[in-house]
């Protein structure tokens, strides 16, 4: 055939009613098993596909979820997006996705149009910005099914995918201490982000564990590549620098490293750096990057199943939190154990 086979050509093929090959399609009980292996070989045969238009019209479902996410053209982000989708295309399901690009006011902007673009459900990382979360809310208070992931939002009892942030930066900081580090600077997130404070509750937990005093003068905030550059110099001005920098994201060790590079450090002979997340990145600096795996994909797959069994009525009563555990990944920018 050289048009878009439909329903209809099928059911013209074999002489039956559109609803017993809809009922065959769907494996119902009251259709034999004979027929359905003749609409089977059919749809094979003709690489038929059920225009998900015509779906969503007649059943009321758009067949479609959003996704809300700081910004795609981070490695963790875009990671996270194919375990989403992954989940989305097992169940027959589109998937929007929108940018907040770090912006409070297009995230609300965004979280106000979802649903009359007829998306079912919402996937969302916040925005660094976002401290205010009424417009989540107000789609929640609208039985509108949300899973916050990574940056998630404490304040709403909904479904959450998390990493494990406080183990991976306990983890990270005590193995630079077993290396013989014993300065180690921090480069933070705000503290207004829960990965933020929870990167940085690890890094002190670590310190405190090993007996080693706490000096607030080396937590500084800083989650960029282009602020890594300017605060790194002025960390190493301090009359006792640190031995070791471990950065709330990979892109802030990165740009830590590049300066100390142009300061004339050797890494890790003269200082150590950790970063956080594990892209692509990371495996092409020089020396290759020491940072903790949040295993992205993993963490779209998860948050996108947990919607789906919402929107299918199978999640239970109570919000549910999937913690994703972490894995430091040990390259060239750490010291060999001590």
């Amino acid at each position: 055939m050289s048009h878009q086979v439909t329903i209809k050509d099928i059911v013209r093929e074999l002489g039956v009613s559109p609803s017993t090959v809809s009922r065959a399609l769907k494996d119902h009980p009251d259709i034999s098993a004979a027929t359905k292996i003749q609409v089977r070989k059919l749809v094979k045969k003709y690489n038929y596909k059920p225009n998900a238009i015509a779906l969503s019209l007649r059943g009321g479902k758009s067949y479609t979820i959003s996704v809300i996410v700081p910004q795609i053209v981070h490695h963790f982000f875009s990671s996270v997006i194919s375990g989403i989708e992954e989940a989305a295309q097992a169940k027959g399901y589109n998937v929007m996705i929108f940018q907040s690009s770090e912006k409070y006011e297009r995230e609300v902007a965004i979280a106000q149009s979802v649903q009359s673009n007829r998306a079912e459900g919402l996937l969302v990382s916040v925005s660094k910005t976002t401290k205010n979360f009424k417009h989540f809310k107000d789609l929640m208070d609208n039985d509108f099914p949300i899973v916050f992931f990574d940056r998630v939002c404490d304040e709403l009892e909904t479904d959450k995918v998390v990493v494990d942030d406080f183990d991976g930066a306990m983890n990270a900081v005590e193995y630079l201490i077993s290396t013989g580090c014993k300065r180690i600077a921090h480069f933070a997130a705000s503290q207004h982000l829960l990965i933020g404070y929870q990167r940085q509750r690890g890094y002190i937990s670590a310190l405190e564990k090993n007996g080693i005093e706490v000096d607030d003068t080396l937590i500084i905030q800083c989650d960029t590549i282009e602020r890594a550059k300017e605060q790194t110099p002025k960390l190493m001005a301090m009359d006792n620098p640190p031995d070791a920098i471990f950065s709330v994201n990979d892109l802030t060790a990165i740009g830590a490293i590049s300066a100390l590079k142009e300061l004339h450090y050797k890494i890790p002979e003269d200082i150590s750096v950790i970063g956080f997340t594990d892209g692509i990145v990371s495996t092409v600096t020089e020396p290759p990057l020491t940072t903790v795996s949040q295993h992205g994909f993993d963490i779209g797959l998860k948050a996108a199943e947990l919607l789906f069994k919402r929107l299918d009525g199978e999640g239970p009563h109570q919000a549910v939190t999937q913690v994703i555990k972490t894995e430091l990944i040990v390259r060239g920018t750490t010291k060999a154990l001590k």
